[in-house]
């Protein structure tokens, strides 16, 4: 189910960002980024609509996604 990000609160939506963008096997290149930076990157992808919000009933979790890979 796609949860429009507008809907989160701010600090959620803040967390759920963060936690994304730490994951494990997350890879930015050679360039080291800033987790400010990694944060505004996907913020601005949820904004121009090309990545979402999924929640997933089966498992209760959230997860943040490119909209090409629905």
């Amino acid at each position: 189910m796609i949860i429009p990000w507008q809907q989160l609160q701010p600090d959620t939506l803040t967390s759920l960002i963060k936690e994304f963008v730490t994951r494990d096997g997350t890879d930015y290149g050679y360039n080291e980024t800033s987790l400010d930076m990694r944060i505004e990157q996907v913020r601005a992808k949820l904004s121009n609509g090309e990545a979402v919000v999924l929640f997933s009933q089966s498992t209760g979790l959230c997860n943040i996604v490119a909209r090409d890979r629905l």
